[in-house]
């Protein structure tokens, strides 16, 4: 069996068991918008109503998470009468997992059905401006992983050889996103995520060096599966709560404590604006 043949089997049979516990409410198989949950934002998925929970241990190829606010769940329910799918936590690169296992939740949501994807994560704040528990939508990002989702062989079944990023965060979605926390007075930041290996912090002269490079806060997520979701044709918003400022600009060392303990400050914010923007995601979905 061929690789290519190989990912795209597992997608079906991940996706076709998905769907199976899902028989009492069909629509739910199918959601309209998919969330990644980041670091101490799991909480945010309470907010569904008569979900289905499955543990990623009982899906097809997925593998359990190791990281503390990662709970390692797929939540399917509704919010506001809208099919959503959560993941409640990630896989990283730095736990060593491949790329195509990293990327493979996001995958199985594109192949769910859903329009768009809402992909938030914790990250050092480089912009001197930001402060601690802020929200910053991602208007774009620099890969400097080392590596891309989309190497190897070509699936033509998920998207295109060379996939246009000019607007990986989608701008339509972003305006939307934007309106809705000045509607509710919920103050936000917006700028360039930087995505990193990891799972070391940067060191303040890699911190001065992606400034140089444009970016205004760095993590250790969400590119892939930006690019992945792109590749399939899917929207995406990013959202990044800022926990701390990167090093060289904190008086403390850092850790994933804080890491946990300021994200939750941010899942506030961020659940008052999910729970706003979700129905006109949906409602807008045609027009973007």
């Amino acid at each position: 069996m061929t690789q290519k043949t190989s990912i795209y089997q597992k997608i079906k049979t991940a996706s076709e068991a998905i769907q199976s516990r899902c028989t009492h409410d069909p629509e739910l198989g199918r959601p309209k918008i998919g969330i990644i949950l980041g670091s101490g934002l799991g909480a945010l998925a309470d907010q569904v109503t008569n979900p289905v929970i499955l543990p990623y241990s009982e899906i097809p190829y997925f593998h359990g998470t190791a990281v503390e606010g990662h709970a390692g769940k797929m939540i399917l329910g509704r919010i506001a009468e809208i099919p959503i799918v959560f993941l409640q936590g990630r896989f990283h690169l730095y736990e060593g997992h491949p790329m195509e296992d990293v990327v493979f939740p996001t995958r199985i949501l594109c192949s769910l059905g859903i329009h768009t994807l809402i992909v938030t994560n914790a990250a050092g704040g480089i912009n001197t401006r930001f402060r601690p528990a802020d929200i910053m939508f991602i208007e774009d990002h620099l890969n400097l992983m080392g590596d891309n989702p989309l190497k190897g062989p070509h699936l033509p079944e998920l998207g295109p050889r060379f996939p246009d990023l000019s607007e990986a965060y989608n701008k339509g979605c972003l305006e939307i996103i934007k309106s809705t926390a000045k509607n509710l007075n919920i103050p936000f930041q917006s700028g360039v995520y930087a995505g990193l290996l990891g799972p070391t912090y940067e060191t303040p002269a890699e911190v001065r060096m992606l400034r140089t490079l444009g970016a205004d806060a760095v993590g250790m997520s969400t590119v892939p599966e930006t690019i992945a979701a792109n590749h399939c044709g899917v929207k995406v918003i990013g959202i990044s709560c800022i926990t701390n400022l990167a090093a060289g600009l904190s008086p403390h060392p850092l850790s994933h404590a804080e890491v946990m303990e300021v994200s939750k400050g941010g899942s506030e914010k961020m659940q008052r604006l999910l729970m706003s923007v979700l129905p006109q995601l949906t409602s807008s979905k045609s027009s973007l």
